[in-house]
């Protein structure tokens, strides 16, 4: 008697659970309340100085206030000389002193780099008045500035210069005084990014230069700078902007003086809110500062193609 085999059905394969979505939304509820602090602390300044650039709001002459319009933007460009003078030295600022920053800053770089005796205390020593605030910095060259008992006071009894010079209230020296101090602060930030990129070069690179007879500074150009170039767009980039913003050290060191010789636009707007507390005014000047910093930034971005490749 023929019997049919059973044919034996393999077990069903176990019913994959439905992964928990709490899981996976776990991280971004943890970090969600601090991303709305952030959001709000960012968000309403901003939208609160757009509010008030279309506003008359000078709260020791409250009859004035009231909607503005673009009358504040229109003062701007055609009946305020000093925005204009005071964008042209800014734009000068920083191109001075990120262009020093850079210059100084990738030499220190590339001597730390190397290996010697004492390296460590160097790179600190190098590294140091980066810690240092722009308040603190500003008092210690204020100090090395004083005619009485600053760096002049020691060049006349060296015959060189007279009694009495102050650097800072003198306009043919005030700029390059100025220059020195930030010079002072500003080098280290620009050794510590590129001396970390610096680490990451290949050492076969530079063999292999030299097995082909490469010299050191062609092994500089076409090795170290373009395995530098991110880093020195990125740094000069953050260094830009913080500079054309730099109110802290000016401000403390010659208050825009003299004659308004070191004011920068960002120092302006705080004069005219602080001093005149003319905020509408201020906050177009804001506005307009922020519009061209943003527009210089991707131009620069773009015309130095950030993120591409090195050819």
């Amino acid at each position: 008697m023929a019997q049919a085999a059973a044919v034996a059905k393999p077990p069903a394969p176990p019913r994959r659970r439905r992964a928990s979505a709490t899981p996976r939304r776990l991280p971004y509820l943890l970090i969600g309340p601090a991303a709305l602090l952030m959001l709000g602390f960012i968000a309403y300044p901003v939208i609160s100085v757009f509010y008030y650039s279309l506003q008359h709001y000078n709260p020791t002459k409250p009859w004035r206030d009231g909607y503005a319009g673009f009358d504040n933007f229109v003062k701007i460009f055609t009946d305020d000389p000093m925005f204009w003078d005071t964008l042209v030295f800014s734009a000068k600022w920083v191109f001075v002193e990120v262009g020093l920053q850079l210059l100084f800053g990738l030499a220190l770089a590339l001597i730390v780099n190397q290996t010697f005796v004492g390296r460590g205390i160097g790179r600190a020593m190098v590294f140091s008045p980066w810690a240092v605030s722009g308040v603190l910095t500003s008092a210690i060259w204020v100090l090395l500035y004083n005619s009485q008992t600053g760096i002049t006071r020691y060049l006349a009894d060296m015959g060189i210069g007279e009694y009495g010079t102050s650097w800072l209230s003198d306009t043919s020296t005030v700029f390059s005084a100025a220059v020195v101090a930030d010079l002072w602060r500003g080098v280290p930030f620009f050794a510590i990014l590129i001396l970390a990129d610096l680490q990451s070069v290949s050492k076969d690179l530079y063999e292999a230069a030299e097995v082909d007879g490469a010299s050191r500074l062609k092994q500089f150009w076409h090795i170290t700078l373009p395995h530098l170039k991110d880093a020195i767009i990125l740094s000069t980039l953050l260094r830009a902007v913080w500079e054309f913003n730099n109110v802290d050290l000016l401000y403390t060191l010659t208050g825009g003086g003299p004659a308004g010789e070191t004011t920068t636009l960002p120092l302006y707007i705080a004069n005219t809110s602080v001093d005149a507390h003319d905020f509408g005014y201020a906050s177009a000047l804001t506005t307009v500062a922020f519009v061209i910093l943003l527009f210089c930034s991707i131009v620069y971005l773009r015309l130095s193609k950030f993120g591409g490749e090195n050819k």
